[in-house]
């Protein structure tokens, strides 16, 4: 079987939390900034990327989510504050951080990564950094227009949401955008 299916690890939002990426994106589009804005409803925290995958990869996969899902709590998260990745003098991604439970979502996600591993998944390079992808930088832009977007929006703060489930994605790529379809989704254990 070929490695047909582009996916990756992450945890849906709810309604309220989109909703409050939506209007702080409406914000942002008022600097009139050179960058393409993630459409809401396809804003997710991205626990980890996987590439292409076959369909026999799908089961093994859901199993790692299983066994990491078995030793983790459901956690409270809130969308706060904004940054640049990976900096003001090479930016390339504007996000929104994430605050409360934050070391058992790192602790998590490492425990995915670790069984990962052992299914032939390299680690990732850097350490993982909890966030919500809101824009990718097109090209040049003004940084002195950037900076002082983030200032005045950077105090953002979501509601509050349980996170309580991991999903696995389908991501198929479209000229519209991506096309999200979950192949499994694994509750956090209760």
């Amino acid at each position: 079987m070929t490695n047909n299916i582009r996916s990756f690890i992450a945890i849906e939002l709810p309604g309220q939390v989109i909703e409050a990426i939506k209007k702080i994106q409406e914000d942002l589009c008022k600097y009139r900034l050179n960058i393409r804005w993630v459409r809401p409803e396809n804003i997710h925290l991205t626990l980890k990327f996987l590439g292409n995958i076959s369909e026999e990869d799908v089961a093994p996969i859901t199993g790692v989510l299983r066994i990491a899902a078995d030793t983790t709590a459901p956690f409270h998260l809130r969308g706060q504050g904004i940054g640049i990745f990976p900096g003001i003098s090479r930016p390339r991604v504007v996000w929104v951080g994430m605050s409360g439970d934050v070391e058992p979502l790192k602790q998590f996600q490492f425990n995915v990564e670790e069984g990962l591993e052992e299914l032939g998944f390299p680690k990732e390079g850097r350490p993982f950094r909890a966030h919500l992808t809101l824009g990718r930088v097109k090209g040049k832009l003004d940084k002195r227009i950037l900076l002082e977007a983030i200032e005045q929006c950077g105090n953002f703060q979501s509601d509050s949401f349980t996170a309580d489930s991991t999903i696995l994605f389908r991501s198929d790529l479209r000229r519209n955008g991506a096309v999200y379809t979950k192949l499994a989704e694994v509750p956090l254990r209760i």
